[in-house]
């Protein structure tokens, strides 16, 4: 998922074949977060790319579900779960990593069912990480009663690097001899903890450990796989996975990312994150609110406010999506200077008990509050009945799978949906006699325009050329018009009078045309309609970024040979309401 848009799909697929020639017990490839990106992308059904995996390697593919929230961020019900564990066992998915986000395994129980039914291997995760103080008994307690579940395997499960290698020993030998089932680890944490509990959990007994190649490990605070080969083979403690087939691998990657393989953590974040054992990906993710909010500095109290509401609401695990909850209150009080004067509607639902329930106890106070402030509110949304849905999306959902994304995902699936329905001929580009590694770049170079700003795309290599051209019809113009014959549309400008101009794709940001050429542009320089401004390198094609009106350059936000996400900020052009003497 972190390489998900950073690397054209047909190399993700030879990486996926490199790795299944590695030796490693299962490839775990999909998750919420790829559901989510992919959806919102709206280029590729999640299904789709499980289903090319599949037929490109013999390794055992794994897929990670929240319990009863599956791949979304709401609770589902029995049915609902069982449809889509079905679908997930037919495209491909032999192995499904299932754990429940505030560790009430009686949550897994309809899922575990769909598994076992279809013939796939359940693993039951357990969260480590609450803060609560009998957490280990508490773990054991639910670990018993997975046996009766179906489940042929443990996974601890640490998202926040909390688990210190002492007692991860210690839990996985205790896991192994209450449940009597194998116990496996997954574990994240910056300055070597990861690895030093997946090593201690190995001298344990552990016989699954998660790990990721070394660029993404590295970025992401994951195991290293490559290291943990070679670290657990001093130990004598044989993998059978093989470390040359690991760095074949992470070239492959560094090939295509370079230096930046997924957005960077910044060491303030993962210091933070580390001091308070709590998920990187999290404290990021409030200090980008805090700073939209002009409250960076505001993070401490955050973080303070943060662990104040696990206590009261019963000390839930931070696994998604339930930290994301639980930060949001703290935010909200925070912010507002209040404490529980307004309530985000997922928190009332985990303090009504819809979610299971937590480790330990809920504040009285708190639960109090909640109850008031949902005397005047309906039922909580519930995902849709469906076969109700099935009628609804006539002509959009073509088949069952599509019909679970467009219930878990709602709209934001819509235009995936209809993305699939256009495609026409694209689906018989190998039956028309295009070769299947020819095919998977027609549909990057696809890929490519329709995430990105780019109007027209050409690529030309080994003698055939592919070009795709955007079409908007029916658009209409949002900008302003200047008066006068030929006048084209203006972009709007900003609350602050300046012209945007944001980055229409990842890529990288050059100044200049070449090295050693003078910039495109200065600061204080006046340009004209169409003057390029910059230019982005993605996929290895230079792709210019060109003024849509005049202005003078105010401000440029990114240093030369700096990567750009797409929607960054570029340039801050002051509008012009005629045109410069300099262009007449």
């Amino acid at each position: 998922e972190p390489l998900a848009s950073r690397i054209p799909a047909s190399e993700l697929f030879r990486l996926a074949e490199i790795l299944d020639g590695a030796g490693f017990a299962s490839l775990e490839v999909c998750g919420g977060g790829v559901f989510d990106a992919a959806v919102r992308r709206g280029v590729e059904s999640p299904w789709e790319r499980i289903r090319a995996l599949n037929a490109r390697t013999r390794t055992p593919l794994g897929l990670a579900l929240r319990g009863r929230f599956l791949v979304g961020s709401r609770p589902v019900g029995g049915d609902f779960a069982r449809r889509f564990v079905s679908s997930a066992a037919e495209n491909g998915i032999e192995i499904f990593r299932l754990h429940d986000p505030v560790n009430d395994v009686s949550n897994l129980r309809e899922a575990g069912e769909a598994i076992v039914a279809a013939g796939r291997e359940f693993h039951a995760g357990l969260v480590y990480g609450s803060g609560y103080a009998g957490e280990i008994e508490a773990l054991l307690e639910q670990a018993r009663r997975l046996p009766d579940l179906g489940a042929t395997r443990v996974l601890v499960h640490d998202p926040s690097g909390s688990l210190e290698p002492a007692r991860a020993h210690e839990l996985v030998a205790a896991l192994r001899e209450t449940s009597g089932l194998p116990v496996g680890i997954y574990s994240q944490g910056a300055g070597g903890n990861a690895l030093a509990a997946a090593l201690e959990a190995a001298r344990a007994g552990a016989d699954r450990i998660a790990c990721a190649v070394y660029p993404v490990a590295l970025t992401l605070h994951r195991v290293s796989g490559e290291g943990l080969a070679q670290a657990l083979a001093g130990l004598e403690l044989g993998t059978g996975v093989s470390v040359d087939v690991l760095w074949r691998a992470s070239e492959l990657v560094d090939e295509h990312i370079g230096d930046e393989p997924v957005t960077r953590i910044a060491p303030r974040i993962a210091v933070r994150a580390a001091e308070h054992r709590l998920p990187a990906g999290l404290v990021a993710a409030l200090d980008a609110q805090l700073r939209a909010q002009a409250a960076a500095d505001r993070m401490d109290e955050v973080l303070d406010e943060l662990r104040r509401i696990r206590e009261e609401v019963g000390w839930p695990p931070l696994a998604a999506p339930i930290g994301q909850i639980l930060a949001s209150q703290a935010l909200i009080h925070v912010l507002s200077a209040t404490r529980y004067e307004l309530l985000v509607d997922e928190l009332r639902e985990l303090l009504e008990g819809r979610y299971g329930d937590p480790p330990g106890p809920i504040d009285t106070t708190v639960r109090r509050a909640a109850d008031l402030l949902s005397e005047d509110l309906g039922t909580s949304e519930q995902a849709p009945d469906l076969e109700e849905l099935r009628s609804q999306a006539a002509g959009l959902a073509a088949s069952e799978e599509e019909l679970l994304l467009l219930a878990l995902f709602g709209d934001e699936a819509a235009p995936l949906l209809r993305s699939i329905r256009a495609r026409g001929g694209e689906e018989t580009l190998e039956s028309s006699g295009v070769e299947r590694t020819r095919a998977d770049q027609i549909r990057e170079v696809v890929r490519i325009v329709q995430e990105s700003g780019v109007a027209e795309l050409t690529v030309e290599e080994a003698g055939i050329r592919v070009s795709v051209r955007r079409t908007d019809e029916g658009a209409e113009p949002t900008g302003l018009v200047t008066e006068g014959p030929g006048a084209e549309p203006m972009p709007l400008p900003s609350r602050d009078g300046l012209i945007r101009v944001e980055a229409p794709m990842v890529g990288t940001f050059y100044r200049a045309p070449e090295p050693g050429a003078a910039p495109f542009v200065e600061e204080g320089a006046t340009v004209v309609p169409g003057q390029t401004l910059c230019i982005l390198e993605a996929m290895k094609l230079m792709n210019e970024v060109k003024a849509e009106a005049g202005g003078m350059v105010r401000a440029i936000h990114v240093r030369n040979a700096d990567p750009v996400e797409f929607g960054q900020l570029l340039f801050e052009l002051e509008p012009l309401v005629v045109r410069p003497v300099d262009a007449l």
